[in-house]
């Protein structure tokens, strides 16, 4: 149970602890953060609302024991960082418990998220081992004009203070998708998870606690953004920030300054469906990318931009098999449960509302009970509205009917997102030549978008995001690379 057994020092009264120098600390300001359930909308959890003080004080003590952890030898870094892995899958269970009463996330994808975050914290310490584990060795005569008397050689070293921000939906899996790589690289880490998602991320600390990491290496900061967000973000000991999150992340870019970023900032994923498509596996693949999770992701289908032909066989389909998902609440493993927050629900609604005003085809009646929206196909969408532009971030997805590829392809490239795409049809030329037009990130060629698994790219372009992730793409970003170069009297080489 969440607070109890392993994780008692996180909970003290009804408020949870922020994480500094090792320990499990309340906070100065004598405040707390409420946390909402969103399928009771009543207070579930609350947090320790830091100051901007204690921020400094984390940064100071991040800063020393990142110059020692720097030392520590590879092999002991990725051993620790196995030993978390091991932790959090043993401790699976209360922290899935966590994400289904802070973000209403279904039971069963709740372990899911927990088991997955400690696959990827295990590959990643096995990756940094491979890939930091090797540097380059340069010759000076292979540029025009030099002999080889110069050597050079190179590694990889870490850029200091990894600031690791992940998002709502998946508080867990992104964040460990950027702690992971930062430690293995030699950073040191300080968290600052969402408010709905805040607790699990704390009970995912305490397994890299556990764990047995140095003291000041990991820290964890809780409280309002409107006190410590920018504080955080401008902070001159951070040396790298990665966020996952929505615009925010443009502010952050514009304030960072000479700060390397990784950014993934959402999407507004087209869903490409030509006249040869299967239409069973496409329509299978709408309604997966289309509703997991409530649609509450990133890289789930935002817009069904399918061909004339074809297009009422799909929405038959796509109709039948939503009228066979389960709306209720996250403990029963219903397939949509309430989205994650009471201002969420309104968005979409406002942009169901305008769809309805504008003429779209309701293929089911618009239902909603506080936070809860029952499934929305919206047939005959146009682009004057703003639901075949905007990111609903919920269970409610517009179909647009076109008669030429090129024309799938404007709607996808004139978005001011460029996360992911998709592509449904028999023909791989066809679908090369298309994936080549997509201006996004990635392409899913017959299935739905994805971020995964871990170790695969993970990418967008324009608002989309800034860098890459993948575990290999992430530890990469979170290095520099070092050069020392041997000056040799006269040249010399080597006779075989």
């Amino acid at each position: 149970m969440a607070g109890s057994g392993a994780f008692v020092e996180l909970l003290e009264e009804d408020v949870y602890k922020y994480y500094f120098d090792g320990e499990w600390r309340k906070s100065a300001s004598g405040k707390s953060v409420s946390i909402i359930n969103p399928t009771t909308r009543k207070p579930q959890y609350k947090v320790q609302a830091c100051t901007q003080e204690e921020v400094n004080k984390i940064m100071e003590s991040s800063k020393i024991a990142q110059k020692a952890w720097a030392k520590t030898p590879l092999w002991k870094r990725a051993e620790l960082l196995h030993r978390a892995a091991v932790l959090l899958k043993e401790h699976k269970n209360p922290i899935a418990e966590c994400l289904v009463k802070e973000i209403a996330k279904p039971a069963k994808d709740a372990v899911t998220e927990v088991v997955r975050s400690g696959d990827l914290v295990s590959y990643c310490a096995e990756e940094g081992v491979r890939i930091l584990g090797e540097g380059k060795f340069l010759v000076s005569d292979s540029f025009p004009g030099n002999d080889r008397n110069k050597l050079c050689l190179t590694s990889k070293i870490p850029l200091g203070i990894v600031l690791a921000i992940p998002p709502f939906n998946y508080p867990v899996n992104l964040a460990v998708s950027k702690i992971a790589p930062a430690l293995i690289a030699g950073n040191s880490v300080v968290l600052k998870p969402p408010t709905q998602g805040a607790v699990a991320a704390l009970h995912m600390v305490h397994c890299f606690h556990l764990a047995g990491f140095p003291k000041g290496l990991i820290s964890c900061v809780t409280g309002k953004g409107s006190e410590i967000g920018d504080f955080l973000t401008m902070h001159p000991g951070v040396n790298c920030i990665s966020f996952t999150g929505g615009d925010t992340g443009i502010a952050i870019s514009k304030k960072a300054g000479m700060v390397p970023l990784q950014m993934e900032l959402g999407g507004k994923d087209a869903c490409i469906i030509l006249e040869d498509a299967d239409i069973d596996l496409a329509a299978a693949n709408v309604v997966k990318g289309g509703f997991s999770y409530s649609g509450q992701r990133c890289t789930a289908v935002k817009v069904v931009l399918v061909m004339e032909s074809v297009a009422d066989a799909l929405v038959e389909k796509v109709k039948a098999k939503v009228a066979k998902m389960t709306v209720g609440p996250p403990e029963e493993n219903c397939d949509i449960t309430p989205v994650v927050t009471e201002s969420s629900a309104n968005y979409i609604e406002g942009l169901v509302m305008d769809a309805k005003q504008k003429g779209a085809t309701f293929c089911q009646e618009y239902k909603r009970e506080g936070n809860l929206i029952w499934p929305l196909l919206l047939d005959h969408v146009r682009p004057d509205m703003r639901l075949a532009w905007e990111e609903p971030f919920g269970p409610v997805l517009p179909v647009i009917r076109i008669t030429t590829v090129e024309e799938g392809v404007h709607h996808c490239n004139a978005s001011n997102f460029g996360l992911q795409g998709c592509i449904f049809t028999r023909d791989i030329n066809k679908a090369m030549m298309i994936s080549d037009a997509m201006e996004t990130g990635t392409v899913q060629i017959n299935s739905a978008p994805a971020r995964g698994p871990d170790h695969f790219p993970f990418q967008g372009l324009r608002d989309s995001g800034i860098g890459s992730q993948g575990i290999t793409n992430s530890i990469s970003m979170m290095t520099k690379v070092k050069s020392t170069v041997i000056n040799l009297p006269t040249p010399s080489y080597t006779m075989g």
